[in-house]
Protein backbone atom coordinates (compact mmCIF):
# COMPACT_ATOMS: atom_id res chain seq x y z
CA UNK A 1 0.00 0.00 0.00
CA UNK A 2 0.80 3.71 -0.62
CA UNK A 3 0.34 5.59 2.65
CA UNK A 4 -0.72 9.18 2.77
CA UNK A 5 1.25 11.91 4.20
CA UNK A 6 1.07 15.48 4.91
CA UNK A 7 2.49 17.77 3.52
CA UNK A 8 3.08 20.04 6.36
CA UNK A 9 5.89 17.34 7.60
CA UNK A 10 9.76 18.29 6.22
CA UNK A 11 11.26 16.03 4.19
CA UNK A 12 14.03 15.08 2.04
CA UNK A 13 13.76 12.71 -0.84
CA UNK A 14 15.89 11.20 -4.08
CA UNK A 15 14.37 10.41 -7.01
CA UNK A 16 15.97 7.34 -8.65
CA UNK A 17 15.08 6.25 -12.10
CA UNK A 18 16.33 3.11 -13.78
CA UNK A 19 16.73 4.46 -17.32
CA UNK A 20 18.74 7.79 -18.62
CA UNK A 21 16.12 11.00 -18.01
CA UNK A 22 16.29 12.86 -21.52
CA UNK A 23 16.77 16.17 -20.83
CA UNK A 24 13.90 18.18 -22.28
CA UNK A 25 15.79 21.51 -23.70
CA UNK A 26 18.46 19.69 -26.44
CA UNK A 27 17.93 20.74 -29.62
CA UNK A 28 18.20 17.02 -30.37
CA UNK A 29 17.22 14.14 -28.61
CA UNK A 30 18.56 10.63 -28.57
CA UNK A 31 16.96 7.03 -27.87
CA UNK A 32 15.84 6.80 -24.23
CA UNK A 33 14.53 4.22 -21.85
CA UNK A 34 12.32 5.91 -19.32
CA UNK A 35 8.78 7.02 -20.10
CA UNK A 36 8.69 10.88 -20.05
CA UNK A 37 10.43 13.34 -20.36
CA UNK A 38 12.67 14.08 -17.22
CA UNK A 39 14.53 17.54 -15.95
CA UNK A 40 15.85 18.11 -13.23
CA UNK A 41 14.44 18.05 -9.71
CA UNK A 42 15.63 20.45 -7.51
CA UNK A 43 15.30 19.35 -3.55
CA UNK A 44 11.90 20.69 -2.52
CA UNK A 45 11.61 22.58 1.33
CA UNK A 46 8.47 23.40 3.05
CA UNK A 47 7.90 26.06 1.07
CA UNK A 48 7.76 24.64 -2.15
CA UNK A 49 5.17 22.35 -0.74
CA UNK A 50 2.61 24.74 -0.04
CA UNK A 51 -0.75 24.50 -2.06
CA UNK A 52 -0.43 25.69 -6.09
CA UNK A 53 -1.06 29.64 -5.94
CA UNK A 54 -1.13 30.67 -9.71
CA UNK A 55 0.46 34.46 -9.46
CA UNK A 56 0.33 36.82 -12.44
CA UNK A 57 3.85 37.62 -13.09
CA UNK A 58 5.07 40.49 -15.78
CA UNK A 59 8.23 38.43 -16.70
CA UNK A 60 9.18 35.52 -15.12
CA UNK A 61 12.28 35.23 -12.12
CA UNK A 62 14.74 34.02 -14.88
CA UNK A 63 13.71 35.77 -18.24
CA UNK A 64 14.99 34.54 -21.31
CA UNK A 65 16.04 37.27 -23.93
CA UNK A 66 13.09 37.30 -25.59
CA UNK A 67 10.98 37.29 -22.07
CA UNK A 68 13.13 40.96 -21.93
CA UNK A 69 12.43 42.36 -25.17
CA UNK A 70 8.52 41.45 -24.82
CA UNK A 71 6.52 44.47 -24.50
CA UNK A 72 3.11 42.97 -24.10
CA UNK A 73 1.57 40.31 -21.89
CA UNK A 74 -1.98 38.92 -23.49
CA UNK A 75 -5.05 39.46 -21.15
CA UNK A 76 -6.14 35.32 -20.75
CA UNK A 77 -9.19 34.62 -21.54
CA UNK A 78 -11.86 34.70 -18.74
CA UNK A 79 -12.62 31.20 -17.23
CA UNK A 80 -15.77 30.93 -15.56
CA UNK A 81 -16.74 29.00 -12.57
CA UNK A 82 -17.53 25.37 -13.57
CA UNK A 83 -20.89 23.56 -13.05
CA UNK A 84 -21.92 22.83 -9.20
CA UNK A 85 -23.25 19.55 -8.57
CA UNK A 86 -22.58 17.70 -4.83
CA UNK A 87 -18.98 18.91 -4.61
CA UNK A 88 -17.53 18.80 -1.25
CA UNK A 89 -16.04 22.51 -0.14
CA UNK A 90 -13.00 21.83 0.93
CA UNK A 91 -10.13 19.20 0.33
CA UNK A 92 -10.23 15.86 2.21
CA UNK A 93 -7.55 15.34 5.21
CA UNK A 94 -5.62 12.44 2.97
CA UNK A 95 -4.12 10.99 6.45
CA UNK A 96 -7.23 8.65 6.46
CA UNK A 97 -6.87 7.09 2.97
CA UNK A 98 -4.33 4.77 0.89
CA UNK A 99 -3.75 3.58 -2.58
CA UNK A 100 -4.38 -0.06 -2.57
CA UNK A 101 -2.55 -2.49 -4.97
CA UNK A 102 -5.66 -4.27 -7.23
CA UNK A 103 -3.03 -5.52 -9.90
CA UNK A 104 0.56 -5.88 -10.02
CA UNK A 105 2.78 -7.73 -12.76
CA UNK A 106 2.42 -5.31 -15.76
CA UNK A 107 4.77 -4.78 -18.35
CA UNK A 108 5.03 -1.02 -18.46
CA UNK A 109 1.34 -0.01 -17.71
CA UNK A 110 0.49 3.62 -19.19
CA UNK A 111 -3.13 3.45 -19.29
CA UNK A 112 -6.71 2.57 -17.49
CA UNK A 113 -9.88 2.32 -19.08
CA UNK A 114 -13.39 0.78 -19.20
CA UNK A 115 -15.37 -0.64 -22.01
CA UNK A 116 -18.80 0.78 -20.51
CA UNK A 117 -20.67 -2.67 -21.18
CA UNK A 118 -21.03 -3.14 -17.56
CA UNK A 119 -18.20 -6.11 -17.15
CA UNK A 120 -16.32 -4.72 -14.23
CA UNK A 121 -13.26 -5.42 -16.35
CA UNK A 122 -10.83 -2.90 -16.27
CA UNK A 123 -8.43 -2.90 -19.53
CA UNK A 124 -5.10 -1.75 -19.08
CA UNK A 125 -2.61 -0.21 -21.75
CA UNK A 126 1.21 -1.78 -22.05
CA UNK A 127 3.80 0.78 -23.66
CA UNK A 128 4.73 -2.29 -25.32
CA UNK A 129 2.15 -2.19 -27.62
CA UNK A 130 -0.90 -5.09 -25.38
CA UNK A 131 -3.87 -4.55 -23.87
CA UNK A 132 -4.69 -6.57 -20.66
CA UNK A 133 -7.72 -7.42 -18.62
CA UNK A 134 -7.99 -7.09 -15.19
CA UNK A 135 -11.35 -9.33 -14.32
CA UNK A 136 -12.96 -10.46 -11.02
CA UNK A 137 -9.40 -9.06 -9.44
CA UNK A 138 -7.57 -10.75 -11.59
CA UNK A 139 -5.20 -10.11 -14.76
CA UNK A 140 -6.16 -12.11 -17.27
CA UNK A 141 -2.94 -14.33 -18.86
CA UNK A 142 -3.61 -13.86 -22.39
CA UNK A 143 -3.83 -9.70 -23.92
CA UNK A 144 -7.46 -8.73 -24.98
CA UNK A 145 -5.20 -6.99 -28.13
CA UNK A 146 -1.39 -7.52 -29.13
CA UNK A 147 -0.03 -5.25 -31.73
CA UNK A 148 3.71 -5.13 -30.62
CA UNK A 149 4.62 -6.42 -34.06
CA UNK A 150 3.72 -2.44 -35.55
CA UNK A 151 4.08 -0.66 -32.29
CA UNK A 152 7.13 0.85 -31.65
CA UNK A 153 8.46 1.90 -27.79
CA UNK A 154 11.89 2.66 -27.83
CA UNK A 155 11.59 6.20 -27.45
CA UNK A 156 10.63 6.87 -23.82
CA UNK A 157 7.33 8.69 -24.65
CA UNK A 158 6.62 6.21 -27.83
CA UNK A 159 4.04 3.24 -27.45
CA UNK A 160 0.74 2.52 -27.35
CA UNK A 161 -0.67 5.60 -25.45
CA UNK A 162 -3.97 6.05 -25.69
CA UNK A 163 -7.59 3.69 -25.89
CA UNK A 164 -11.12 4.85 -25.74
CA UNK A 165 -14.08 2.57 -26.70
CA UNK A 166 -16.60 3.30 -28.40
CA UNK A 167 -19.73 5.17 -26.86
CA UNK A 168 -21.93 2.38 -28.40
CA UNK A 169 -19.46 -0.42 -27.90
CA UNK A 170 -21.68 -3.65 -26.39
CA UNK A 171 -23.04 -2.89 -29.60
CA UNK A 172 -20.47 -2.23 -32.62
CA UNK A 173 -17.65 -4.03 -30.44
CA UNK A 174 -15.23 -1.20 -31.79
CA UNK A 175 -12.42 0.82 -29.61
CA UNK A 176 -9.71 2.99 -30.73
CA UNK A 177 -6.15 3.10 -30.13
CA UNK A 178 -3.40 5.74 -30.50
CA UNK A 179 0.12 4.46 -31.11
CA UNK A 180 3.40 5.13 -32.71
CA UNK A 181 4.81 2.67 -35.17
CA UNK A 182 8.31 1.71 -35.51
CA UNK A 183 9.11 4.85 -37.56
CA UNK A 184 7.81 6.79 -34.89
CA UNK A 185 4.76 8.19 -36.64
CA UNK A 186 1.27 8.24 -34.74
CA UNK A 187 -1.93 6.29 -35.64
CA UNK A 188 -4.93 6.79 -34.90
CA UNK A 189 -6.93 3.28 -35.39
CA UNK A 190 -10.24 1.55 -35.26
CA UNK A 191 -10.15 -2.37 -33.87
CA UNK A 192 -12.86 -5.23 -33.73
CA UNK A 193 -13.58 -7.22 -31.00
CA UNK A 194 -13.83 -10.94 -31.38
CA UNK A 195 -16.97 -13.80 -30.76
CA UNK A 196 -14.43 -13.57 -27.18
CA UNK A 197 -15.91 -10.89 -25.38
CA UNK A 198 -11.71 -10.73 -23.83
CA UNK A 199 -10.16 -10.92 -27.48
CA UNK A 200 -9.72 -8.57 -30.09
CA UNK A 201 -8.61 -8.70 -34.00
CA UNK A 202 -5.33 -7.29 -34.66
CA UNK A 203 -6.13 -7.82 -38.17
CA UNK A 204 -9.02 -5.78 -38.01
CA UNK A 205 -7.13 -2.45 -38.21
CA UNK A 206 -8.67 0.47 -39.65
CA UNK A 207 -6.37 3.45 -39.32
CA UNK A 208 -8.38 7.13 -39.04
CA UNK A 209 -5.32 9.57 -38.88
CA UNK A 210 -1.79 9.42 -39.09
CA UNK A 211 0.84 12.10 -38.34
CA UNK A 212 4.52 12.62 -38.80
CA UNK A 213 6.56 12.77 -35.81
CA UNK A 214 9.74 14.71 -36.19
CA UNK A 215 10.95 13.88 -32.83
CA UNK A 216 10.37 10.71 -30.53
CA UNK A 217 9.48 12.48 -27.48
CA UNK A 218 5.68 15.26 -26.93
CA UNK A 219 3.81 12.30 -28.45
CA UNK A 220 0.66 12.75 -26.73
CA UNK A 221 -1.59 9.99 -26.10
CA UNK A 222 -4.67 10.80 -25.05
CA UNK A 223 -8.06 9.56 -26.42
CA UNK A 224 -11.41 10.42 -24.92
CA UNK A 225 -15.08 9.85 -26.19
CA UNK A 226 -16.73 13.70 -24.84
CA UNK A 227 -20.16 13.62 -23.73
CA UNK A 228 -21.29 14.80 -26.84
CA UNK A 229 -19.92 11.33 -28.41
CA UNK A 230 -17.19 12.94 -30.22
CA UNK A 231 -13.64 11.27 -30.40
CA UNK A 232 -11.01 13.70 -28.98
CA UNK A 233 -7.01 12.87 -29.59
CA UNK A 234 -4.38 14.85 -27.97
CA UNK A 235 -1.07 15.30 -29.50
CA UNK A 236 1.95 16.84 -28.40
CA UNK A 237 3.67 19.37 -30.33
CA UNK A 238 6.32 17.22 -32.17
CA UNK A 239 9.37 17.17 -29.84
CA UNK A 240 12.65 18.12 -29.60
CA UNK A 241 12.57 20.95 -26.95
CA UNK A 242 10.76 24.63 -26.86
CA UNK A 243 8.86 23.41 -30.36
CA UNK A 244 11.21 24.73 -32.51
CA UNK A 245 8.69 24.54 -35.49
CA UNK A 246 6.17 26.66 -33.83
CA UNK A 247 3.79 23.55 -33.92
CA UNK A 248 1.58 24.84 -31.73
CA UNK A 249 0.54 27.64 -32.61
CA UNK A 250 0.09 26.96 -35.89
CA UNK A 251 -3.07 25.70 -37.50
CA UNK A 252 -1.90 24.18 -40.18
CA UNK A 253 -0.63 20.87 -38.17
CA UNK A 254 -2.08 18.66 -36.12
CA UNK A 255 0.35 19.16 -33.77
CA UNK A 256 0.59 20.51 -30.37
CA UNK A 257 -3.43 19.84 -30.68
CA UNK A 258 -6.66 18.37 -29.26
CA UNK A 259 -8.37 16.78 -31.98
CA UNK A 260 -12.55 16.44 -32.71
CA UNK A 261 -13.77 14.04 -34.92
CA UNK A 262 -16.87 12.23 -35.61
CA UNK A 263 -15.97 8.58 -35.95
CA UNK A 264 -19.30 7.27 -37.30
CA UNK A 265 -19.56 10.47 -39.33
CA UNK A 266 -17.86 9.50 -42.40
CA UNK A 267 -15.36 7.00 -43.96
CA UNK A 268 -12.98 6.53 -42.49
CA UNK A 269 -14.58 9.85 -39.54
CA UNK A 270 -16.63 13.16 -40.00
CA UNK A 271 -16.08 16.53 -39.02
CA UNK A 272 -18.33 18.01 -36.45
CA UNK A 273 -19.73 20.96 -38.17
CA UNK A 274 -19.35 23.07 -34.64
CA UNK A 275 -15.71 22.41 -35.10
CA UNK A 276 -13.65 25.70 -35.17
CA UNK A 277 -12.13 25.37 -38.24
CA UNK A 278 -13.87 23.77 -40.52
CA UNK A 279 -14.43 26.33 -43.12
CA UNK A 280 -10.71 26.62 -43.89
CA UNK A 281 -8.61 28.64 -41.47
CA UNK A 282 -7.07 25.68 -40.18
CA UNK A 283 -7.10 22.00 -39.91
CA UNK A 284 -10.65 20.72 -39.77
CA UNK A 285 -9.80 17.83 -37.04
CA UNK A 286 -8.36 21.02 -34.66
CA UNK A 287 -10.10 21.62 -31.43
CA UNK A 288 -7.90 23.01 -28.84
CA UNK A 289 -4.85 24.52 -29.63
CA UNK A 290 -1.42 25.50 -28.44
CA UNK A 291 -0.68 22.82 -26.45
CA UNK A 292 2.92 21.13 -25.49
CA UNK A 293 2.46 17.77 -25.10
CA UNK A 294 -1.19 17.02 -23.21
CA UNK A 295 -0.40 13.73 -22.94
CA UNK A 296 -3.56 12.99 -20.41
CA UNK A 297 -6.90 14.65 -20.32
CA UNK A 298 -10.53 13.94 -19.00
CA UNK A 299 -14.04 14.97 -19.00
CA UNK A 300 -15.80 15.58 -15.67
CA UNK A 301 -18.54 12.60 -15.95
CA UNK A 302 -20.63 14.64 -13.99
CA UNK A 303 -20.24 18.38 -15.43
CA UNK A 304 -18.71 17.55 -18.88
CA UNK A 305 -16.27 19.93 -17.42
CA UNK A 306 -12.73 19.45 -19.45
CA UNK A 307 -9.08 19.16 -17.25
CA UNK A 308 -6.11 18.95 -19.35
CA UNK A 309 -2.72 18.39 -17.96
CA UNK A 310 -0.43 19.60 -19.90
CA UNK A 311 3.43 18.79 -19.83
CA UNK A 312 6.03 21.94 -19.53
CA UNK A 313 9.43 22.35 -20.50
CA UNK A 314 12.00 22.86 -18.12
CA UNK A 315 10.39 24.84 -15.30
CA UNK A 316 6.55 24.21 -15.56
CA UNK A 317 3.81 21.74 -14.74
CA UNK A 318 0.09 23.49 -15.58
CA UNK A 319 -3.66 22.11 -15.45
CA UNK A 320 -5.93 23.85 -17.64
CA UNK A 321 -9.51 24.25 -16.73
CA UNK A 322 -12.29 24.55 -19.75
CA UNK A 323 -16.24 25.03 -18.47
CA UNK A 324 -18.94 22.81 -20.07
CA UNK A 325 -20.53 24.08 -22.99
CA UNK A 326 -17.46 26.37 -24.00
CA UNK A 327 -16.85 25.68 -27.60
CA UNK A 328 -13.48 25.31 -29.58
CA UNK A 329 -11.27 27.27 -30.75
CA UNK A 330 -9.21 27.82 -27.60
CA UNK A 331 -5.38 28.88 -27.26
CA UNK A 332 -3.71 27.63 -24.25
CA UNK A 333 -0.25 29.40 -25.09
CA UNK A 334 2.49 27.50 -25.42
CA UNK A 335 5.54 28.33 -26.71
CA UNK A 336 4.38 31.94 -25.39
CA UNK A 337 3.96 30.90 -22.47
CA UNK A 338 5.48 27.82 -19.91
CA UNK A 339 2.40 27.66 -17.15
CA UNK A 340 1.84 31.15 -15.99
CA UNK A 341 5.22 32.23 -17.03
CA UNK A 342 6.13 33.88 -20.40
CA UNK A 343 8.68 31.39 -22.57
CA UNK A 344 8.97 32.84 -25.80
CA UNK A 345 7.66 36.03 -27.81
CA UNK A 346 4.79 37.73 -27.64
CA UNK A 347 1.52 36.97 -28.67
CA UNK A 348 -0.13 39.00 -31.81
CA UNK A 349 -2.35 42.02 -30.83
CA UNK A 350 -5.27 40.69 -28.81
CA UNK A 351 -5.44 37.03 -29.18
CA UNK A 352 -6.78 35.89 -26.36
CA UNK A 353 -4.90 32.72 -24.36
CA UNK A 354 -6.19 30.14 -21.70
CA UNK A 355 -4.14 30.55 -18.63
CA UNK A 356 -4.00 27.22 -16.48
CA UNK A 357 -5.82 27.41 -13.23
CA UNK A 358 -2.98 25.47 -11.54
CA UNK A 359 0.56 25.32 -11.75
CA UNK A 360 4.14 23.33 -10.23
CA UNK A 361 7.51 24.10 -10.58
CA UNK A 362 10.07 21.56 -11.00
CA UNK A 363 10.85 21.55 -7.15
CA UNK A 364 8.03 19.20 -6.76
CA UNK A 365 8.03 17.20 -9.77
CA UNK A 366 8.90 17.38 -13.92
CA UNK A 367 6.17 15.81 -15.61
CA UNK A 368 2.43 16.28 -14.84
CA UNK A 369 -0.27 13.34 -15.27
CA UNK A 370 -3.80 14.39 -15.61
CA UNK A 371 -6.64 12.45 -13.37
CA UNK A 372 -10.16 13.04 -13.23
CA UNK A 373 -12.96 14.59 -11.09
CA UNK A 374 -13.58 11.93 -8.38
CA UNK A 375 -17.45 11.09 -8.76
CA UNK A 376 -17.89 7.42 -6.89
CA UNK A 377 -19.52 6.58 -4.29
CA UNK A 378 -17.26 4.93 -1.76
CA UNK A 379 -15.96 8.09 -1.07
CA UNK A 380 -18.57 11.24 -0.77
CA UNK A 381 -15.82 13.25 1.15
CA UNK A 382 -13.99 13.08 -2.15
CA UNK A 383 -17.08 14.20 -4.11
CA UNK A 384 -15.85 16.66 -7.05
CA UNK A 385 -12.08 16.77 -6.03
CA UNK A 386 -9.71 16.78 -9.33
CA UNK A 387 -6.75 14.21 -9.00
CA UNK A 388 -3.90 14.83 -10.58
CA UNK A 389 -0.23 13.67 -9.71
CA UNK A 390 3.57 13.51 -11.33
CA UNK A 391 5.42 11.08 -13.02
CA UNK A 392 8.57 11.83 -11.76
CA UNK A 393 8.16 11.98 -7.84
CA UNK A 394 4.61 10.95 -7.16
CA UNK A 395 3.23 13.36 -5.55
CA UNK A 396 -0.76 13.36 -6.07
CA UNK A 397 -2.58 17.02 -5.71
CA UNK A 398 -6.20 17.45 -5.04
CA UNK A 399 -8.05 20.25 -6.63
CA UNK A 400 -11.65 22.11 -6.02
CA UNK A 401 -13.62 25.67 -7.75
CA UNK A 402 -13.01 27.95 -4.94
CA UNK A 403 -15.62 30.40 -6.64
CA UNK A 404 -14.79 33.24 -9.23
CA UNK A 405 -13.32 31.29 -11.57
CA UNK A 406 -10.12 30.58 -9.28
CA UNK A 407 -8.84 26.77 -7.55
CA UNK A 408 -7.60 25.65 -4.60
CA UNK A 409 -4.56 22.85 -5.43
CA UNK A 410 -3.26 21.15 -2.40
CA UNK A 411 -0.40 18.59 -2.40
CA UNK A 412 -2.31 15.35 -0.94
CA UNK A 413 -0.07 12.34 -1.37
CA UNK A 414 3.66 11.37 -1.33
CA UNK A 415 3.32 7.98 -3.33
CA UNK A 416 6.85 7.52 -4.20
CA UNK A 417 5.34 6.09 -7.72
CA UNK A 418 6.09 6.93 -11.31
CA UNK A 419 2.53 7.64 -11.79
CA UNK A 420 1.62 7.39 -16.10
CA UNK A 421 -1.86 7.62 -15.94
CA UNK A 422 -5.15 7.24 -13.45
CA UNK A 423 -8.34 6.37 -14.41
CA UNK A 424 -12.12 5.74 -13.43
CA UNK A 425 -13.97 2.63 -13.06
CA UNK A 426 -17.69 2.32 -14.37
CA UNK A 427 -18.78 3.37 -10.65
CA UNK A 428 -16.25 6.22 -11.24
CA UNK A 429 -13.79 4.92 -8.74
CA UNK A 430 -10.55 6.24 -8.89
CA UNK A 431 -7.08 4.33 -9.80
CA UNK A 432 -3.33 5.14 -9.91
CA UNK A 433 -1.80 3.50 -12.65
CA UNK A 434 2.22 3.00 -11.87
CA UNK A 435 4.72 2.72 -14.61
CA UNK A 436 6.62 -0.17 -12.60
CA UNK A 437 3.80 -2.46 -13.27
CA UNK A 438 0.91 -2.05 -10.29
CA UNK A 439 -2.78 -0.36 -10.52
CA UNK A 440 -3.66 1.01 -7.36
CA UNK A 441 -7.50 2.05 -5.98
CA UNK A 442 -7.48 5.18 -3.71
CA UNK A 443 -9.09 3.50 -0.46
CA UNK A 444 -10.16 4.61 2.44
CA UNK A 445 -7.84 3.16 5.31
Amino acid sequence: MIRARLITVLFIFALVFTACAVPDNESEQGTATSFVEETAVDEPNVTDLSPVEIVQESTPEEPTPAESAATETPTAAPTPEPTRVVNVTALPNPAGYTFSTVVDGLNRPVGFEVAGDGSGRFFILEQAGRIRVVQDGGLLPDPFLDIVDRVGSSGSEQGLLGLAFHPSYPETGSFFVNYTDKNGDTHISRFQVTSDANLADPNSETELLFVDQPFPNHNGGGLVFGPDNYLYASLGDGGSGGDPAGNAQSLNTHLGKILRIDVDGGDPYGIPPDNPFVNGEGMPEIWYYGLRNSWRFSFDRATNDVYIADVGQNRWEEINFVPSGSGGGLNFGWDYFEGTHQFEGTPPSGVDLIQPVAEYDHSQGCSVTGGFVYRGQALPEWQGVYIYGDYCTGFVWGMLPSGGGSFQSELLFQTGANISAFGEDEQGELYLVEHTGEVLRLVQE
